[in-house]
């Protein structure tokens, strides 16, 4: 059958790729949004390292950390090297701007599979790996959180609504019932958009393939412009190859795309997955934490990499970027699959750096449902009680987490409060209304915000690149921390956090959008400081709290 002969194809493309754009509808402006539209405009593009850049500048509102290494700390010398765990992804190690800063466990020796420091970890050289297997195969794809419970939920109840229950079985098969329609619903989308994405596909394939075109990334403007002699076939092959052409994509965009769909259809949201098999251990005893491999880089690793960089990258070596943190090692705990990360494995990763000398812990990521949040909740216990600072990033939903749920969280479902853990959301370059990011997550429940836009940070294979986030955020919050700590090791966890968020940069009077809408508020109501991260006036309080002590 001819495919261009079927309009549905051509009709299929600005459905996925212009069909996300929405209209808003224009509203007379409250008087919030009025000072909004009276602020003066940032720059639209920042500079590569604005986040190291000075809070008072009229332009970024970065960290001041030049200011820091160049006023305080020029003249003084680190007095402790400081370990900050990174949980996530996975990291590339042998990064020309990570290797050197990479924590080597001096207890183990590599490649004997002899466990020689007696932790339960056998050359665990670098960290861990709690989503691999015991022979180096990895757990790449896994569901989401959503999906598992529907999928053990499923077993308990049926598909009717209507059963007498009561208690605790009532409120189960609430839950169930508000899963199962996020669930299925999702799902059926993501079958929809990957067989659209497969058609669009074919489509493309065979209007380059009519035309001889290789790649529609190297098309030359001849070869597609029109032609008074065209067949009707060659005109829309034409039309198909200018509309990706015209709207900036390319053939990775597509592919990307695609495998998006393919992911969200047979991993995220597909209840018969179980990423566990790879894994081989038995999940549900939450007492079994010696599983997992050595490998900490991992088949997907892109997440874990910046986020390491922007902690530890090495600083003044002529190469890419300088993380914020100087003398750091960088402990790499391999736990964030493509998917929703699991209870069991965060919890064991924030024990294992516990027990392993992290000073503190980074975790870049969350998720809206967490079943097994009592053991997440005894070994943040335990980090809290052993002086170990977390930092956690707040999440990208633009959600207000005062009533919307982002796991883990410093907040014990039996009651109290992990002292040692700082929430933070995501700042950007911008003065004017744009301060704070459009997706982050904001509250109450939010200590503190930090650069978490356009961040240039390491990427694997010596490259890097910028990326957006609360996970972005949140390592140069422990970044900061990891400076406090190193050069003034006499203060506790809990000490170094009261100096972050004392000192951090306030705005007062600062009218923004709120994220995820044109509704202006204060950024002083967006978190319980109201203030972005500021190494410079935190090194300061550092030094008027330790005079003295030195």
């Amino acid at each position: 059958m001819n495919i261009f002969c079927k309009p549905l194809y051509w009709v299929l493309i600005p459905i996925i790729f212009i069909g996300c754009s929405t209209s808003k509808e224009v509203t007379t402006k409250s008087p919030l949004e009025q000072q909004i539209s009276e602020l003066p405009t940032a720059l639209e593009t920042p500079s590569l390292r604005w986040h190291h850049f000075t809070a008072d500048s009229a332009y970024t509102k970065g960290i001041s950390s030049d200011k820091a290494y160049k006023k305080i700390l020029s003249d003084k010398s680190p007095k402790k090297t400081v370990v900050v765990a990174i949980i996530d992804s996975g990291v590339d190690i042998e990064h020309e701007d990570l290797s050197a800063n990479i924590w080597v466990n001096e207890d183990e020796v590599a490649g004997d599979r002899i466990d020689n420091d007696g932790n339960g970890y056998v050359d665990d050289i670098h960290g861990w790996n709690f989503i691999g297997g015991p022979e180096g195969s990895h757990v790449n794809e896994d569901t989401y959180e959503a999906t598992r419970l529907y999928a053990k939920l499923s077993k308990v109840f049926s598909d009717g609504d209507s059963l007498n229950l009561s208690g605790e079985k009532a409120e189960q098969f609430e839950l169930f019932k508000e899963i199962r329609t996020k669930v299925k619903n999702e799902r059926t989308k993501a079958i929809q958009n990957a067989s659209q994405m497969e058609q669009i596909r074919i489509a493309l394939n065979n209007a380059k393939s009519y035309l001889s075109i290789s790649s529609i990334d190297s098309v030359k403007s001849e070869d597609i412009e029109p032609k008074s002699t065209d067949s009707p076939i060659t005109q829309q092959a034409k039309q198909i190859i200018s509309f990706f052409v015209e709207n900036g994509l390319n053939e990775q965009n597509l592919e990307d795309e695609y495998q998006y769909y393919i992911t969200r259809r047979d991993y995220h949201y597909n209840p018969d997955f179980d990423s566990r098999l790879i894994v081989g251990d038995d999940y549900n005893d939450l007492t079994d934490r010696y599983y997992g491999n050595n490998d900490v880089v991992g088949p997907r690793n892109e997440h874990g990499t910046h986020v390491a960089g922007i902690v530890g990258a090495v600083r003044n070596n002529s190469l890419g970027m300088d993380g914020v943190a100087e003398d750091v090692k960088l402990m790499i705990l391999r736990t964030v699959p493509d998917g929703d990360e699991r209870d069991k494995d965060v919890a064991n990763s924030i024990r294992y750096a516990v027990e392993n000398g992290a000073d503190i812990i980074n975790m870049s990521f969350g998720k809206g449902y967490s079943p097994q949040k009592e053991y997440v909740d005894e070994a943040v216990k335990f980090a809290d009680e052993q002086g170990v600072l977390i930092i956690h990033g707040a999440g990208n939903g633009s959600d207000n987490v005062d009533v919307t749920d982002n796991f883990p969280t410093k907040y014990y479902e039996d009651g109290g409060v992990a002292s040692n853990y700082i929430t933070v959301g995501a700042s950007s370059w911008q003065s004017d209304s744009s301060l704070v990011a459009t997706f982050s997550n904001y509250g109450q429940k939010v200590d503190i915000f930090a650069p978490g836009v356009a961040i240039y940070s390491t990427y694997p294979s010596d490259d890097y690149e910028s990326n957006d986030g609360t996970s972005m955020a949140a390592p140069v919050v422990s970044g900061v921390a990891a400076v406090i700590m190193a050069y003034y090791p006499e203060l506790t966890a809990s000490e170094v956090k009261t100096i972050l968020l004392e000192s951090a940069t306030r705005f007062p009077e600062r009218v923004v959008y709120k994220p995820g809408s044109t509704e202006g508020i204060l950024f002083s109501e967006l978190s319980s400081t109201g203030g972005i991260v500021n190494l410079y006036n935190a090194l300061k309080l550092a030094e008027a709290r330790t005079e003295g002590t030195n």
